[in-house]
């Protein structure tokens, strides 16, 4: 991982420290987890497709530049999304088991930040929209959640029409799993990128699919962490097994009801065997720039109860 992601010691000892804080945070149990291919056979078949290569402003490896596709090129962007569910290595099984607030801190030890939920959309879609046009502030989480769903661009990452073929949903449910658990419920994933037409047109791998993802919601203008704080609790994507069970809507913009509500970085966020994350970094917009500033960590916020 230091050598792929070119971590710092620094880095590295922090994301140590959160792994060690928990006695699950992990790719899934491995006792009982029971994935589809195994990582050599990912690399077998990039080899002969190779996945895109990240953008040069965001100064991170796996990192893609989201920006507007219409008038400008990456190197004018503010935003960059890995490109992999975490540990953002393509090839390897995504981290799962984890909470919002060791997804916000990992993020954060690897000098990136959570991804506010306009951002993850946004990545999926190939398009993205101001805060102010993207949340309807100053109303319940509720309100805010059905005006956006019945407003939405109805869109997948790879295109206008739904395809669970297209991306890694043809895993299975470890049988008598009761919805979680670490001793019940196997973590079924693919290996990242495995699925080379499950992409964003930015280059953003397994956004439907492998693992659901943490993000941050905000409720109010001073919660994006694009900002430097945080707000409340989201999760979306589809995962491993949605080409047999279709728990829900997973279109690129469609967000869910309040599934185990709570602010990012409470000691009692949720996490779950299927849930993982991805990190957003804000950038400058100058590839120079951005190399120099790729080893900065920014503050995270306190916990919360």
């Amino acid at each position: 991982m230091a050598d792929e992601l070119r971590l710092a010691p620094a880095e590295l000892a922090r994301v140590r420290e959160v792994f060690q804080g928990s006695s699950i945070l992990s790719q899934g149990n491995p006792k009982i987890s029971k994935h589809p291919i195994g990582r050599a056979e990912c690399r077998e078949a990039i080899a002969q497709r190779p996945l895109h290569p990240g953008d040069a402003v965001c100064g991170a490896p796996h990192m893609a530049a989201v920006y507007d596709r219409d008038k400008d090129g990456p190197e004018s962007a503010r935003l960059c999304v890995d490109q992999f569910e975490f540990p953002n290595i393509p090839c390897e099984y995504p981290v799962v088991h984890v909470s919002a607030r060791e997804a916000a801190q990992l993020c954060s030890a690897v000098g990136k930040r959570l991804c506010d939920a306009h951002e993850w959309e946004g990545a999926c879609a190939g398009s993205i929209d101001v805060p102010e046009r993207e949340y309807a502030f100053g109303r319940d989480r509720q309100t805010m959640r059905r005006v956006h769903n019945a407003q939405r661009n109805k869109v997948w990452a790879y295109g206008r029409e739904k395809n669970h073929t297209v991306c890694a949903t043809s895993s299975f449910k470890t049988p008598g799993c009761p919805g979680g658990g670490f001793n019940s419920c196997g973590s079924n994933t693919f290996p990242a990128g495995a699925f080379p037409d499950c992409v964003s047109p930015y280059g953003v791998y397994d956004l439907h699919g492998n693992a659901a993802e943490h993000m941050n919601l905000p409720l109010t203008p001073d919660q994006l962490t694009s900002g430097g704080s945080s707000g409340a609790t989201e999760m979306k994507g589809s995962w491993f097994i949605f080409s047999h069970y279709e728990a829900h809507e997973d279109d690129c913009h469609w967000r869910a009801p309040d599934w185990h509500p709570s602010s990012v970085m409470s000691t009692h966020s949720h996490g779950n065997y299927h849930l993982g994350f991805r990190c957003c970094k804000t950038v400058s917009g100058d590839p120079a720039v951005a190399q120099a500033a790729s080893g900065t960590t920014p503050a995270v916020p306190a916990a919360s109860d």
